[in-house]
């Protein structure tokens, strides 16, 4: 053997005599002819669709509890907190001069707001 056959059988060792590619030279078979690889399930974010908030499945005593306070299912958390605050303010007897159709109402907000909190939604 020559010194430069000896050298490359040398340089070959190391990697165990093993073919190998440079770094961002191999090609894949998801890969597009433009050398993007190809995202079919949309993983990476690079689809054509903003990407949408997901949504959060309601059970129906979650609905029920919604509907005490008057807000709909995609209602945020600050806007339940906010929605409980303007209603525990307007019904408490001490703003109403003890009416009792307003502790009662304000008993139904506090337990749909009880509720949303176990659930997690607040």
């Amino acid at each position: 053997m020559s010194e430069d056959e000896i050298r490359a059988f040398q340089d070959e060792a190391v990697i165990g005599h093993r073919p190998t590619w440079p770094l961002g030279k191999r090609t894949a078979r998801s890969r597009q002819g433009n050398g993007n690889y190809e995202d079919r399930f949309g993983v990476f974010g690079a689809t054509s669709e903003p990407p949408r908030p997901p949504q959060r499945r309601i059970t129906g005593v979650q609905e029920r509890a919604l509907d005490v306070l008057n807000l709909d299912a995609s209602a945020t958390l600050q806007q339940i907190k906010a929605r409980y605050k303007e209603l525990v303010k307007r019904f408490h007897p001490d703003a109403n001069g003890g009416d009792r159709g307003a502790e009662e109402r304000l008993k139904q907000v506090i337990k749909a707001y009880g509720v949303l909190r176990a659930s997690g939604l607040t």
